[in-house]
């Protein structure tokens, strides 16, 4: 017996194909061919965390003083001062308001807001360690 069996002939497969026809590859047509990819340029971008300053960030060289903002605070904190002082303007309005329209029916129960808040910024609240702009307050 001959090794060639002619009984079970091998396709014959055009060139490029594999011989195995299991392992199918799509067919390449000449407009569809794509050139390889190369990466561009990647652009790195500095981590940012919340609150945190850019690296090359400069302090303004007028801080605003915590002491000072507690003060205002506990003293006047009713008619917000401390809140225009540290920038807030739009809560300072709110309070200023709010002590002279609701104030005369509570007996200045409103101005308790602005001095608890005095006290949170002598304490060093989290909330209050920068000003509206987010320059850190000094001691």
């Amino acid at each position: 017996m001959s090794e060639n069996n002619s009984d079970n002939p091998q396709p014959q497969y055009p060139a490029g194909v594999p011989q195995d026809p299991y392992q199918k590859q799509p067919p390449q047509y000449p407009h569809q061919q794509q050139a390889p990819y190369q990466p561009g340029p990647v652009q790195q971008v500095p981590p940012q965390g919340y609150g945190q300053p850019y690296p090359n960030y400069q302090l303004p060289s007028e801080q605003k003083s915590k002491l000072v903002a507690g003060l205002l605070g506990i003293f006047l904190g009713g008619l917000g001062i401390h809140r225009f002082y540290l920038g807030y303007t739009t809560i300072g309005v709110i309070q200023l308001l709010l002590t002279v329209v609701v104030g005369i029916f509570t007996f200045g129960l409103v101005a308790l807001w602005g001095f608890v808040e005095g006290i949170m910024i002598l304490c060093g609240a989290q909330v209050f360690r920068a000003d509206a702009k987010g320059v850190p307050l000094r001691d």
